[in-house]
């Protein structure tokens, strides 16, 4: 008894021991965005951590879009504690773009070592939308009203028409069952059709779904509701 007693004493003691805080680097935005007009984006990231720590600065593709298209600058930096580091986002297109294109950043700080230390460091790696926008193409404050809704088939769809890409919460309310129904991502990109995840009395008794979608800088519009267009087609 004395024994477990004390191992689950040396066991706290070490808990205690290795404290764990988290430590990362903070953008200034929820979303890049990269205007073909510019050339480029940029975006203001912070070192929260107390200590300095190496940002590293990564674009990754979506799997419907695996073009090279932008370039991270610098690709790592050293950023002091408490400071920000200027990252650029550089476009790199030989061809006019029709319509918005849509990668994903990433931003992880790697906290600077220091010996003899018992402190776990937890590192936050925050992952961001891109959004890259024509020059011809003018800014859309509400792009989701572009989605057209339907049934067809006793399947649920949602089509977007638009050059804009839209992003909104994969759960989406089936109205008037008050039943949900999920999209398999959280954006539609333009030309895209989708077929929504519910059962089939859901989908053909439809007539509105409720969403809530993200403007184009990151934040929740609220809930919108939008028409079901219901018809006899079986969906493709």
């Amino acid at each position: 008894m004395k024994k477990r007693l004390l191992s689950h004493s040396i066991a706290l003691s070490l808990l205690a021991a290795n404290l764990a805080h988290a430590s990362g680097m903070l953008p200034e935005t929820s979303v890049v965005i990269v205007n073909e007009a510019d050339g480029e984006g940029v975006i203001n990231v912070k070192n929260t951590d107390p200590t300095p720590s190496l940002l590293y600065t990564a674009i990754e593709d979506i799997p419907e879009d695996t073009a090279d298209l932008i370039v991270a600058s610098p690709p790592v930096a050293r950023v002091e504690s408490g400071q920000n580091q200027l990252v650029r986002f550089i476009l790199q297109s030989d061809q006019p773009l029709e319509t918005e294109r849509m990668k994903r950043v990433t931003f992880e700080g790697i906290p600077q070592k220091h010996e003899g230390a018992s402190q776990v460091k937890v590192v936050i790696r925050q992952n961001l939308p891109l959004i890259i926008r024509p020059k011809h193409l003018a800014p859309d404050r509400q792009p989701w009203l572009h989605l057209q809704w339907a049934v067809a088939g006793e399947q649920l769809t949602v089509s977007n028409p638009s050059p804009y890409v839209v992003r909104l919460a994969q759960a989406v309310r089936v109205l008037p069952a008050d039943r949900e129904a999920a999209l398999p991502k959280s954006y539609i990109l333009p030309g895209e059709k989708i077929m929504l995840t519910t059962d089939r009395s859901t989908a053909s008794k439809a007539l509105k779904v409720r969403l809530l979608p993200s403007t184009a800088y990151g934040y929740a519009a609220g809930s919108v509701e939008m028409p079901v267009n219901q018809t006899t087609q079986p969906a493709k």
